[in-house]
């Protein structure tokens, strides 16, 4: 089914509002304001509250609009549809005004609190055209063995010669390897990971997985990171989680840094909770920039996440971080007590938020501030809310724009325990 719609406003997951005879329609490569002619995903006669589709013809453009810099990410009417960059129609200044209003309105609808959110672009991005940012890309061999990606709504595997989002030392080491031959078994997981070269490049620091198994390079990598000033090196696992915009843990790590210190206001003696720590990015810099002496306790979930981090924390002579493996919420019930009313708490938790229970934890805590890391807007709103109703006020809140040519955006609130409930 088609229809031509007026775009109301932005969605959720890269789509914007339309109706088709008072029924809610969301949909892909659309901008708000646009006049476009839309294909309805199948079944397009179900009798559900809303309905979604995919823009096919654009008749009145917004000023935001631009061709697409990967076509095959694009509208499949227009040869694409293979995923991974849903913003890729919109304009660079577009992406962030799109995140800035994402962010404030599910921060209104779910935090209750009206608030504007500065969005703010990786360095290099801009010169980039938002390409070339992503440390690690994932594929799947297509039925020639080829790295290929999936086609949206087929089961159509599209082969790839190249992959724009990704940085230029991965796609150096991709073709070193002779990635784009193919060669591989039909169905088989292809992981590609190269960390940033800072300053010198390691040899060798890069890791071809194909169904998990290392068939290229290292197991262990080796991520550079300059917070503050200081050099910290972490060893993190090839098959792992860590920040995948080659800038991010850059900027992140020097932003928790910065609001951590104004809240400690140069106290010499303090305690820190670092949850969902996953190797230790944050982890590090709190425990030897914050004061003279830092205690902390960290929370982790994945097992070879905290492997790494408590082979970086060795490597580095830090004893006083306690890390524990397990579900955050569980490991909170059973802090040791000297570690157990922390002056400052920073959480980076999953997409899901870090939810109700954690959060009354954090506030059973007492700790005075909480510097919260989020990937996905909707949950830090949910959890905004939970915190503002455990005492805490919103002090600050800023997005970092580390998922270009996607709707993802990265954003760090600050929360500080009102006079009321300390």
């Amino acid at each position: 089914m088609e229809a031509e719609v007026r775009i109301e406003r932005y969605a959720d997951q890269g789509r914007c509002v339309a109706h088709i005879d008072g029924r809610v329609v969301f949909v892909r490569f659309a901008l708000p304001g646009e006049l476009a002619r839309v294909t309805l995903d199948e079944p397009h006669d179900r009798d559900d509250r809303f309905w979604t589709g995919e823009v096919t013809e654009v008749i009145e453009a917004s000023a935001d609009r631009v061709d697409p810099a990967w076509p095959l990410a694009g509208p499949l009417a227009m040869g694409g549809g293979v995923g991974g960059a849903d913003l890729v129609h919109v304009s660079l200044p577009g992406q962030l005004r799109w995140k800035a209003e994402s962010v404030a309105e599910q921060m209104r609808r779910l935090g209750h609190v009206d608030v504007e959110v500065p969005v703010e672009r990786a360095e290099g991005d801009e010169a980039l055209g938002g390409l070339h940012w992503r440390t690690r890309i994932e594929m799947i061999a297509d039925e020639e063995g080829r790295p290929s990606m999936r086609r949206r709504g087929t089961h159509v595997r599209v082969p790839l010669d190249t992959m724009p989002l990704a940085t230029k030392a991965l796609l150096a080491v991709a073709d070193e390897q002779r990635l784009w031959d193919g060669g591989f078994t039909p169905g088989a997981q292809i992981r590609l990971s190269v960390p940033e070269p800072r300053g010198v490049a390691i040899r060798g620091n890069h890791a071809v997985l194909v169904d998990g198994k290392l068939t290229a390079g290292v197991r262990t990598l080796n991520e550079q990171v300059t917070v503050a000033g200081r050099d910290f090196t972490y060893e993190v696992d090839a098959n792992g989680f860590w920040q995948v915009h080659r800038e991010a843990p850059v900027a992140l790590a020097n932003h928790v840094i910065e609001l951590a210190r104004r809240e400690l206001d140069g106290r010499s003696n303090t305690v820190a909770w670092d949850l969902y720590s996953g190797s230790g990015l944050f982890t590090l810099p709190l425990a030897t920039l914050l004061a003279q002496r830092t205690r902390m306790f960290s929370v982790e979930g994945g097992r070879d996440a905290v492997k790494s981090q408590q082979r970086n924390l060795r490597r580095m002579g830090l004893s006083e971080v306690d890390v524990r493996c397990g579900d955050v919420a569980r490991t909170l019930a059973n802090v040791p007590a000297d570690l157990a009313r922390p002056d400052l708490i920073v959480l980076d938790p999953p997409r899901a938020g870090a939810r109700a229970k954690v959060c009354r934890q954090m506030a059973e805590s007492g700790a005075r501030s909480v510097i919260y890391i989020a990937c996905d807007p909707a949950s830090l709103a949910r959890d905004t809310g939970t915190l503002r109703g455990l005492g805490y006020e919103l002090a600050d809140v800023r997005a970092y724009d580390i998922y270009p040519m996607t709707h993802h955006v990265e954003t760090v609130a600050l929360f500080r325990r009102t006079a009321e409930a300390a």
